[in-house]
């Protein structure tokens, strides 16, 4: 959240994009809905225009393997994106989603790129994102644990390298 709030790219989403995270975490059963929900509701009011509307109509024309991915692709057509940020690239292959002018990037090569793009922006909103961590505070190379364990490590590798800005 806290690149997204740098203009260095264009964040987008959707409400079904936001019922899918809230239910993943619900899922794990460690989360409360009101306090995701608000989440949600600040997500909102921070990334100006960020919400996508009227790409339903697009889903069913769509082929992706699983079709509960469909409407993410056509929340990317509907918002001129060129990217979906996403673990789950397997999902979206390159083949369906060049035809639209989309790629699917992993969220590991999504961050490294912004870091390697802009080193002193990005590195200041993790820093703003490592900081908001108070209950407990993280240290920076507590942190970096944390984003290895996320599945991050080029982008931990780029931030040792930036280790101060952190």
């Amino acid at each position: 959240m806290q690149l997204a709030l740098t203009d260095l790219f264009k964040a987008r989403w959707t409400d079904q994009i936001h019922d899918e995270w809230i239910d993943a975490l619900l899922r794990r059963d460690k989360y409360d809905r009101r306090i995701l929900e608000r989440t949600r509701d600040l997500m909102d009011a921070s990334v100006r225009d960020a919400k996508v509307f009227g790409y339903e109509e697009l889903i069913n024309a769509l082929v992706l393997p699983d079709p509960d991915d469909w409407h993410v692709l056509a929340a990317a057509i509907k918002a001129g994106a060129n990217a979906i940020v996403t673990f789950n690239l397997k999902d979206f292959p390159g083949d369906v989603l060049s035809t639209y002018g989309i790629e699917a990037i992993h969220p590991d090569e999504f961050v490294y790129s912004q870091i390697d793009l802009a080193p002193a922006i990005a590195c200041g909103a993790i820093k703003r994102q490592r900081e908001s961590l108070k209950n407990p505070p993280k240290a920076k190379d507590e942190f970096l644990a944390i984003l290895q364990k996320q599945q991050l490590p080029q982008t931990v590798s780029a931030l040792r390298a930036y280790i101060e800005l952190i």
